[in-house]
């Protein structure tokens, strides 16, 4: 579990949780916001400031029993999900509305510069939390657009996923085949006349996911 200050182990049948790694404890306007376990073994988390403060979180990777810094100056960190090929990692600032493209090394490090893996500030799109399929597809939830959608493997649009919700958060591939697409969504600042935020929705459309990978403490 990543917390405001550090990285936890925690024992759901017990409820007790074990301090792993501080994150950012000394920093008191910044909190956890998006990660994701990678095919090493090793975690990803990226933080942001609580008051959306400019460019004051950051993506690191948890790996062998270290925490180190891959990208700063972030102001909202999101989308971070990894290809199936375990060649390329994604993430963005979603201030930004671009989706950054990050090769990888063989043992999951970045190789080289982030590239721009799709660029939706024309249409005005933010985006937030990421997933990618088993063909390689990554799947974006798009906050204030009501919907999640699809992009190839060289970030062409694809298709699109409708939620009745405007504040779609973040995609997870589950169920008894991984082809159900479950969606978050958040309420924060829509009040009561939109109750539909703040639920969690389920598409059943076919499209095969990955499992998600498990964290080597």
């Amino acid at each position: 579990i990543a917390s405001e200050t550090g990285l936890f182990k925690f024992d759901i049948p017990s409820g007790k949780s074990e301090m792993v790694t501080p994150l950012e404890a000394d920093d008191r306007i910044t909190r956890s916001n998006d990660g994701r376990a990678d095919p090493w073994g090793g975690f990803w988390i990226g933080t942001m400031g609580k008051g959306l403060e400019t460019r004051a979180g950051a993506i690191y990777r948890w790996y062998k029993g270290e925490l180190t810094l891959l990208f700063g100056n972030i102001t909202i960190s999101n989308s971070i999900c990894f290809s199936p090929d375990h060649k390329i990692a994604y993430f963005t600032d979603t201030v930004t509305s671009k989706i950054s493209r990050q090769a990888l090394d063989s043992n999951g490090w970045p190789k080289g510069e982030a590239k721009i893996f799709v660029d939706l500030s024309e249409e005005g799109l933010r985006p937030d939390g990421s997933v990618v399929d088993s063909e390689g597809c990554l799947w974006n939830a798009q906050w204030g657009a009501s919907r999640v959608a699809r992009y190839s493997t060289n970030g062409s649009f694809l298709s699109a996923v409708d939620f009745p919700a405007v504040q779609i958060s973040c995609p997870a591939f589950g169920g008894e085949n991984l082809t159900t697409l479950f969606a978050t969504s958040a309420n924060e600042g829509m009040g009561e006349a939109c109750l539909n935020d703040g639920r969690t929705f389920s598409w059943d459309g076919g499209f095969l996911g990955q499992l998600e990978h498990k964290v080597i403490l």
